[in-house]
């Protein structure tokens, strides 16, 4: 019985530990993502994506709405920032779903384009035809 107990206090501190690291390292592959947004580097986005994605097994929706870059999403940066390559990759990897829901200040993404008078925008023409 204390064998028992102790394996099981074992596996809880070893997966208590590597389940921090694992977020840490998250957080550390996604630090420099606004910047390659802003950039419109497609490439180098594809590329940390993947990474992301092989390495946590999380999709670009399973963080997009984490992070946040100057008080707004991915998305919205890449709109502010004319970054149509990075934009559009974005848009095409979401789920409709999640281009349809409010963001963190409850406004959707169609929404705050229309109330940015962003409409003219590549980026606005490649979500009207994704959602």
């Amino acid at each position: 019985m204390l064998k028992t107990i102790k394996t099981v206090a074992v596996i809880a501190v070893f997966y208590g530990a590597f389940s921090s690291v694992a977020q840490a390292d998250v957080a550390e592959d996604l630090q420099n993502i606004c910047t390659i947004v802003k950039a419109d580097d497609k490439s180098e986005l594809r590329k940390k994506m993947k990474k992301v994605e092989s390495d946590y097994r999380l999709k670009l929706q399973d963080y997009y709405t984490g992070i946040s870059c100057e008080g707004e999403s991915l998305i919205r940066i890449a709109f502010l920032n004319n970054a149509l390559e990075t934009g559009e990759l974005m848009i095409k990897k979401m789920p409709k779903s999640l281009l349809n829901s409010p963001e963190s200040d409850g406004k959707t993404l169609q929404a705050w384009v229309s109330e940015r008078q962003l409409m003219a925008s590549p980026i606005a023409s490649v979500l009207n035809e994704r959602i």
